[in-house]
């Protein structure tokens, strides 16, 4: 018999997929070719949605369901209602790109949407290998259908064949990965893992080998070095609308996985686990900021600057733990400084596709840094929108990109570990380096002479959210003290169970 316990530790994804399934019937009925009734009726869930998954999230409180197979902590729950926002944004910037180019005329794309954000709950909420495992298929299926909507698009379709046959790969070594530990321990329960590995009664070389695994799993859903070859090719592929819902909100969903398997399950392994993520964070910055360089599409750019950012996330991480010991402050410091890092670089990536959304028209994609030539002189809004963006992901103060570097600098630094501050300098080297190809686009955007004279058009909703959207970046980076401690206190709160 299932408990209240069980039902009320799940009810925000009962509400998301019982209207998942509801709007899918109503979509029958809507003739429009913008697919107004969809579109609206959608928004409304994802807002009752959000509020519901912050009201659980400041409530403080940690609960269990269905046999500790899912979890309800603050840590989950702000993941879920910030992923929640970002999709919310992501279907405001991307629907007139959608409806220019015939995707919206089955209405698929809302469906998907939200089973897809369906999916980064499942796996946010995971306390059990299988639930983590189905959730990360639920995501992926219908982020592969999404990259295919455009049908009649060679470049989509291929994009699409791509990221299903390396997710499929990657997909494999995260289960073959989960089923060497659960052989190992004897468990798929998160908690059991922990508890069996703790004892110190399992053979070291049969966790580490499936913990290789593991980790190369998730490695793939971040996109960091060397599985990151997927990225630069879905993300110029895909329509823009699909590659920002690929690039923004499942990156939260990523990075609570990673803390569910590596530190609330696998933490007695972190010496292991740490040295893998540092050779993949080192990866990760070379690549990723000297790759960039070469660039002369902004969406394949701004992929391999998702790499190099995904580098930093990676770095917050293996700083947790000292020498396999395990400090309260530290890892408070650590993972939150982590945590707020990927926060933030989902609100400045919304912001950045949604100028390219924004510039794109039918019959045109506006992908190429050539096509923001002189963008100032036709809209200094949005120009300014673009530039606040690109600054904050080159890490410039005051904007929040400045401080999510520095807090993950200061967590390796805080160490004490000479390596860990060798990485944190290694690190700011390759900032510098990444800050060229950042401010190459602010130059071609306000000295280039513009390539057409007509000004930018957008619908109202559109150029508010863009504009809140902006001043976000702008203003948590003066004042990052309210989202920093949120953080903190949701990683604490979800690391003392």
């Amino acid at each position: 018999m299932i408990d209240n316990i069980s039902w009320l530790a799940i009810y925000p994804e009962i509400v998301l997929v019982t209207m998942a399934c509801v709007i899918a019937l109503v979509d029958l009925g809507v003739n429009s070719p913008r697919r107004t009734g969809t579109y609206v009726l959608t928004m409304l869930t994802l807002a009752v949605v959000a509020t519901l998954q912050a009201m659980y999230a400041s409530s403080g409180n940690t609960f269990y369901g269905f046999g500790n197979m899912v979890v309800s902590d603050a840590m989950g729950n702000w993941l879920k209602c910030f992923a929640t926002v970002a999709m919310m944004i992501t279907l405001v910037y991307g629907r007139p790109y959608a409806a220019d180019r015939d995707m919206l005329r089955g209405g698929e794309m809302f469906t998907l949407s939200m089973f897809a954000l369906l999916g980064m709950f499942i796996m946010i909420s995971g306390n059990n290998f299988l639930v983590i495992y189905l959730g990360l298929e639920l995501l992926t299926l219908s982020s592969y259908a999404l990259v295919a909507l455009r049908r009649d698009n060679a470049t989509a379709t291929e994009a699409a064949m791509k990221y299903f046959v390396l997710g499929a790969m990657a997909s494999g070594f995260l289960l073959y990965g989960l089923s060497m530990v659960y052989g190992a321990t004897g468990s798929l329960d998160i908690g059991q893992v922990f508890k069996a590995v703790n004892s110190g009664q399992i053979k070291h070389q049969v966790l580490v080998f499936g913990l290789v695994f593991v980790v190369a799993g998730l490695a793939f859903k971040l996109g960091v070095v060397p599985f990151h070859m997927w990225i630069p090719d879905v993300y110029q592929g895909a329509p823009t609308a699909v590659t920002l819902m690929i690039g923004g909100a499942p990156k939260l969903a990523a990075f609570a996985i990673t803390i569910r398997l590596l530190v609330d399950g696998l933490l007695p392994l972190a010496i292991d686990w740490q040295q893998m993520l540092a050779v993949l964070a080192i990866g990760s910055l070379l690549v990723g900021n000297l790759a960039a360089i070469a660039q002369t599409n902004l969406k394949r750019m701004l992929a391999y600057s998702t790499i190099s950012q995904m580098g930093f996330v990676l770095l917050g991480l293996m700083s947790g733990v000292i020498n396999g010991n395990v400090d309260a402050t530290a890892v408070e410091n650590a993972y939150s400084a982590s945590m707020f890092y990927v926060v933030t670089y989902v609100l400045t990536t919304l912001a950045a596709f949604g100028v390219i959304l924004l510039l794109a028209r039918e019959g045109f994609e506006s992908e190429e840094i050539s096509d923001f030539a002189g963008l100032n002189q036709r809209s200094p809004l949005y120009a300014g929108v673009m530039a606040v963006c690109l600054f904050s992901m080159a890490g410039i103060p005051p904007l929040v990109g400045f401080y999510a570097k520095l807090s993950v600098l200061q967590a390796l630094v805080a160490s004490g570990q000479s390596l860990y501050i060798a990485m944190a300098v290694f690190a700011v080297i390759m900032s510098l380096i990444g800050a060229f190809y950042y401010l190459r686009v602010v130059k071609v955007m306000y000295f280039d002479a513009p390539l057409t004279a007509s000004t930018v058009s957008a619908p109202v909703d559109v150029r508010v959210v863009l504009t809140i959207n902006g001043a976000l970046i702008l203003g948590l980076g003066l004042l990052p003290g309210g989202l920093m401690t949120l953080c903190a206190d949701a990683v604490v709160r979800a690391l003392a169970t």
